[in-house]
């Protein structure tokens, strides 16, 4: 009988992990992915559709037909226990694993500030949902024009997307010309611009701070968030902005399941090895933003580090590759650190942006750099096509 292998999650990192181990197996392993998600959505453009230049449909597929192709079973249920020890993990009824895979992605940390959340007063797009609000919230604020702050809060780590709205929301503005009625505010947890959770890069700061100058957008680094009302911000410092509109990127989490099945830290987080297996249980991997990550630094004010999209991608492919070796009877031996992973990433700017690239996510580092220019647009929109029609297929051992 062959080995059963669960993979939670049907995002990046689950996706990945469960195609890529079919691949390299086929019949000689069972694989089923549990996910309350039936809808693979490509994050990254979720910065567009506020905006209406995406639908949901432009940006996501239904994740069921494409495992069935490739002989995955899938089963749309959210996992609510995980059991290591009789190797069960409980998703409407009981499903039994000989290896786990745990890519249950982020939830939001609203709880960091008054008013966020969605019957708060500012909005977020870490989510498709959140995306919609956030557009529907839009248009309102094109009606009405007035002030906005886009921010990323204490805690945060996807600055990436913090950034690119912005700059998407400021092209619309000036698009609109509206400019002067939408006076924009930026306001991060980052010690300075260009930070992105990462510890920067050589001339990020000059460079971003050159961006945000051209587009007259005010920068405020190194602030804490402490409430959302109508029509204005108030920061930790004491500090009032107003704002018509605010678009706040919270903290991430672990998933429930994670902290009650005792298997994470106190953000629901898994610690790992550098084959992420978790350090408890062999036969349990964490990938993505599901495992725990320590930064090499401590900031004024806290900022996380960056787990989604491609180093998600890469985790997933160490956990797969070192699953199918336990399954053949070798030891677990492909290894690559966190900090090791190579940053790649492509920040929209609407007509414009900057593509970073460094040999690692975190310092110390030996290369390191962001090229500006349309280019980085154009490399985008061409991204995004290129990934959802290689995870639609299955095609995940592609770049």
């Amino acid at each position: 009988m062959a080995p059963k292998v669960l993979v939670l999650g049907s995002s990046f990192g689950g996706l990945t992990a469960a195609l890529a181990l079919k691949s390299e197996l086929h019949d000689e392993v069972e694989v089923s992915v549990i996910s309350p998600s039936e809808r693979f959505v490509f994050n990254p453009s979720l910065i567009w559709l506020p905006f209406g230049k995406r639908r949901a449909q432009d940006i996501s597929f239904p994740v069921g037909p494409t495992l069935e192709q490739h002989g995955v079973q899938f089963v749309h249920q959210a996992a609510t226990l995980i059991d290591p020890h009789t190797q069960t993990v409980h998703a409407g009824a009981a499903h039994p694993y000989d290896y786990l895979v745990i890519a249950t992605g982020y939830r939001n940390d609203f709880s960091v500030a008054h008013g966020l959340g969605p019957n708060g007063d500012a909005v977020t797009i870490t989510s498709l949902d959140d995306a919609i609000r956030a557009g529907e919230r839009w248009q309102k604020l094109v009606d009405n024009p007035g002030p906005m702050v886009v921010m990323a809060t204490q805690g945060a780590s996807c600055f990436g997307a913090a950034y690119e709205f912005l700059f998407n929301a400021s092209y619309q503005v000036r698009r609109a010309k509206l400019a002067r009625q939408i006076p924009i505010t930026f306001v991060t947890a980052e010690p300075f611009l260009g930070h992105f959770g990462i510890g920067g890069l050589p001339h990020g700061e000059k460079l971003l701070g050159m961006f945000l100058k051209k587009e007259k957008i005010t920068a405020i680094t190194n602030a804490s968030l402490e409430a959302v009302d109508a029509g204005v911000v108030v920061l930790s410092d004491g500090t009032t902005l107003a704002s018509e509109y605010t678009m706040a990127i919270p903290p991430f989490m672990g998933q429930q399941v994670i902290l009650d099945s005792g298997l994470g830290d106190a953000r629901g987080y898994v610690k790992v090895r550098p084959t992420y297996q978790s350090e408890e249980y062999d036969n349990v991997y964490a990938v993505g933003i599901a495992a725990a990550v320590s930064a090499p630094w401590q900031t004024p004010t806290p900022v996380g580090v960056p787990k989604t999209g491609f180093p998600t991608e890469a985790m997933a492919h160490v956990a797969a590759t070192n699953i199918a070796s336990q399954i053949r009877g070798e030891a677990p031996h492909e290894e690559k650190e966190f900090k090791d992973i190579a940053a790649v990433c492509v920040m929209d700017a609407g007509n414009n942006g900057v593509v970073i690239l460094a040999d690692k996510m975190l310092p110390p580092r030996k290369h390191g750099i962001l090229v500006p220019g349309p280019q980085a647009h154009l490399m985008k929109l061409a991204f995004e096509k290129y990934f959802l029609w290689k995870m639609e297929n299955g095609y995940v051992n592609l770049p």
